[in-house]
């Protein structure tokens, strides 16, 4: 394990909105995040950095939870947005999947939502006990701009929840091809710890999940022991072929778009980016909602998109 470890977890993820308000009304209202920073109009260093119009940025929100650091959310409102990243995916599509919100509580919180208005994919949350003895309850919920939010009640365990019972971004779920080159890439690049890897099958989790008889899961969590927020979850769907839909996860575009990393100073990756032979981008004076200073810009091997900010401190 790397004692001093450069990353942590992720910042932040960005997340493309047509309607900020229908957005607002989930993320605080419902699940009571915190506003960080709410910035109106045209943004034109961020819309430098990603390839578009200023005037296409009408706001953006960041939030998070109880002043956490790791696993804000970055929404972002586009006044022309282009359609959804998981339009019409299918389960096992590779594509960044579902947003997963740790819950405390899971029949009260459901009962809560589902007085509000809010819909959800199953009839009945979930309860299974991963192969590592892990016992968890999972709901899935539809959400604004073909979102997948997973609700997540990890049984025994003690998570940095809002009042609500609801937690900032715990994993980010992604759908890869080969598990086994995107695990070597989240160890060597990121120099994350394996938290968590089970093969996940069987009946129970073939209905649970939405599979064909015989299909299965390579499933992994990577980040910090000691921080739940702003890890990365990659599943590697066994026996089932997906479509890949990362080259629709870029702005304009709505629903999951990257992930970002705050760093204060990049240079070490840089190195270990150079020595993979992984093509970056750099990009100077950049000012974001996050701060300002250069942004360095990658891809996993599967195609999730990834920015490193090295700025001096966050908002």
């Amino acid at each position: 394990m790397n004692q001093s470890p450069e990353f942590v977890a992720f910042t932040s993820v960005t997340v493309g909105v047509a309607d900020m308000d229908v957005a607002y009304a989930l993320w605080v209202d419902a699940f009571g995040m915190d506003v960080v920073l709410d910035r109106k109009g045209a943004d034109d260093s961020i819309a430098g950095l990603w390839g578009i119009s200023p005037d296409n940025i009408s706001r953006q929100l960041l939030l998070n939870t109880n002043g956490s650091r790791y696993g804000m959310l970055h929404l972002v409102e586009f006044k022309n947005p282009q359609a959804p990243v998981r339009l019409n995916a299918e389960v096992f599509d590779l594509v960044p999947k579902n947003l997963d919100v740790y819950v405390r509580d899971m029949p009260e919180r459901i009962a809560e939502l589902a007085a509000a208005g809010h819909t959800f994919r199953n009839e009945k949350y979930s309860e299974a006990t991963a192969p590592d003895g892990t016992k968890f309850r999972e709901m899935h919920m539809p959400s604004h701009d073909s979102i997948n939010v997973v609700l997540l009640e990890v049984m025994g365990s003690e998570k940095p929840l809002t009042e609500k019972g609801y937690g900032s971004v715990g994993p980010l779920i992604y759908i890869v091809p080969d598990a086994a080159v995107e695990k070597a890439f989240l160890s060597t690049i990121f120099e994350f710890d394996k938290l968590n890897d089970n093969l996940l099958s069987g009946p129970e989790i073939e209905k649970m999940v939405g599979l064909p008889p015989g299909a299965g899961l390579d499933v992994s969590i990577w980040g910090r022991h000691d921080q739940p927020l702003g890890e990365l979850e990659i599943v590697d769907y066994q026996g089932v072929t997906g479509r890949d839909l990362f080259p629709a996860a870029i702005p304009p575009a709505v629903g999951i778009l990257h992930v970002s990393f705050r760093l204060d100073n990049v240079d070490s990756l840089l190195l270990r980016l150079r020595e993979a032979g992984i093509a970056f981008g750099q990009h100077f004076g950049v000012t974001s909602i996050l701060g300002s200073g250069r942004v360095i810009t990658f891809k996993s091997p599967a195609g999730l998109r990834v920015e490193v900010h090295e700025v001096a401190e966050l908002p």
